[in-house]
C-alpha cells in the first residue's frame, strides 16, 4: 500500500536539487527517479490535505463505513440516545468527518498514523 503523497516527492525533489547543486551531482539521474515516484502516486497518491481526526472518531468512521452511509451516520451522532464525546466532535466537525469518509483515508490526530479503508 502506498502512503506517499504527491507532496512528498516533491518536497524529495527540492531537497535533492539542493544537494546536487552543491555537490555538483548529475540531476538527471534523480530526475528519473523522482518523475518515476511521482507517476506512480499519481495513481494511487494520497491527498496532502488529509483530514486530521481522533482515533475514536476514525474507529466509528471504519465499522459504520460499509454498514450505513454518511447521512446515518450524521444523524446517529445528531439524534442518537446516547451523547458521547465522540459523537459531539463528528457533530462540531461535520466536514472533516465527510471528507475522511469520502476519501477513505485520514491521519489519526493522537499518533499521527495515517489509516485507509
Amino acid at each position: 500500500m502506498n502512503y506517499e503523497a504527491k507532496r512528498d516527492v516533491f518536497e524529495d525533489a527540492l531537497r535533492a536539487l539542493e544537494e546536487f547543486g552543491e555537490q555538483g551531482s548529475s540531476w538527471e539521474m534523480a530526475y528519473d527517479d523522482l518523475s518515476a515516484r511521482y507517476s506512480a502516486a499519481s495513481d494511487d497518491a494520497l491527498p496532502d490535505n488529509m483530514p486530521l481526526i481522533p482515533k475514536a472518531v476514525g474507529e466509528i468512521l471504519r465499522s459504520a463505513y460499509g454498514q450505513t452511509n454518511l447521512l446515518g451516520v450524521l444523524d446517529t451522532a445528531r439524534n442518537g440516545y446516547k451523547v458521547s464525546e465522540t459523537l459531539a466532535w463528528i457533530i462540531a466537525n461535520q466536514n472533516t468527518f465527510a471528507r475522511a469518509w469520502v476519501l477513505g483515508v485520514w491521519r489519526v490526530e493522537e499518533t499521527g498514523k495515517i489509516v485507509k479503508l
